[in-house]
């Protein structure tokens, strides 16, 4: 059994407008998402800014409400349990958010921010909750002295360092990480990206991450789910991605990664056209009116997300499972 199954996943934002701002449609933000997390696993999730990726990992963890859906968590369906069931099972979920200025209390003081979940949970207090800050602060590579400073006195790197420990206070198994380093420095990227990985080793966690950067999706994921316009169009290891991609979406994104070196060229595939509105997406697959090898069945029927032998899922009438290489 999977630690995490997503089962049609929805989240759609209602748009007003007109007379009395009445509803006048939705923003399929998440449009019938499937994936599953195995325990110990990291699960990249990439795609272009506004598809849907941090509404997606929100929506998981219930810090939005879904539309619709089931996400089942250790065997139990998140979104079926009452407040105080959910509250229970958060000890076990935990959130890194992407902005390391905007998601610390500026009024808190550092022990203060780390150890409120401690509290909430009632793992500890006073002098316990304390030595277990102390605890947390040396393993994301901060100093005690940090206790009693403001996330003002901090760089951007270690305010991070701050958001990953305030994540681990409660012993989480599973952490969703929505773009952990992509406001950080590329020197300091690598070190948050090095301090999850060893963390991850040591506590034995599962991590959902998200980022546009391919990059460090593939140094840090062991499997990779593309995601377009609200829905996964890709799936399968990091090594199958990078290496072999399917959906003319993926490989128009691989196309677009830098090559660090001169003399190397690469060809690069330029889509046609603008993302279009999730608002009101184009009938059948979604990606057809930029896709470079759309047929006539691709603007009729929606694909959908189909797995070959090798554990590699494509939602693609063209380069699906068995179809053209």
């Amino acid at each position: 059994m999977s630690l995490l199954e997503v089962r049609n996943l929805k989240k759609y934002f209602p748009v007003g407008g007109g007379l009395f701002s009445r509803r006048s449609g939705e923003v399929k933000a998440v449009d019938g998402v499937n994936l599953a997390v195995e325990e110990g696993e990291t699960m990249g999730l990439v795609g272009e800014s506004g598809c849907g990726k941090s509404t997606l990992g929100r929506s998981i963890l219930r810090l939005i409400e879904p539309t619709g859906g089931e996400v089942y968590f250790q065997g139990k369906n998140l979104l079926a349990m009452s407040q105080r069931e959910l509250r229970e099972m958060r000890r076990q979920m935990q959130i890194i958010f992407q902005d390391p200025y905007a998601s610390l209390n500026p009024r808190m003081r550092v022990g203060e921010i780390i150890g409120e979940g401690l509290e909430i949970h009632k793992l500890a207090k006073g002098k316990k909750k304390r030595d277990r800050v102390m605890e947390l602060l040396h393993q994301v590579g901060l100093r005690e002295e940090h206790y009693d400073r403001y996330p003002h006195e901090f760089s951007g790197g270690q305010r991070q360092r701050i958001g990953i420990a305030r994540a681990l206070a409660v012993s989480p198994t599973f952490i969703v990480a929505d773009e952990p380093v992509s406001s950080l420095d590329v020197s300091i990227q690598a070190q948050i990206i090095n301090l999850l990985q060893e963390l991850q080793e040591k506590m034995h966690l599962t991590y959902f991450f998200i980022s546009h950067d391919l990059r460090v999706v593939e140094h840090i994921s062991h499997r990779v789910a593309i995601m377009y316009l609200g829905k996964v169009v890709e799936i399968a290891s990091s090594d199958k991605i990078y290496r072999d991609a399917k959906h003319p979406y993926t490989r128009a994104l691989l196309s677009a990664v830098p090559i660090p070196d001169p003399e190397r060229k690469k060809e690069r595939i330029i889509l046609e056209g603008d993302v279009p509105s999730p608002v009101n997406p184009p009938p059948g697959c979604a990606f057809h009116p930029r896709c470079p090898y759309r047929e006539d069945i691709c603007d009729k029927a929606e694909p959908k997300l189909e797995f070959g032998a090798d554990s590699h899922g494509v939602s693609c009438h063209v380069f699906g499972p068995g179809k053209r290489v």
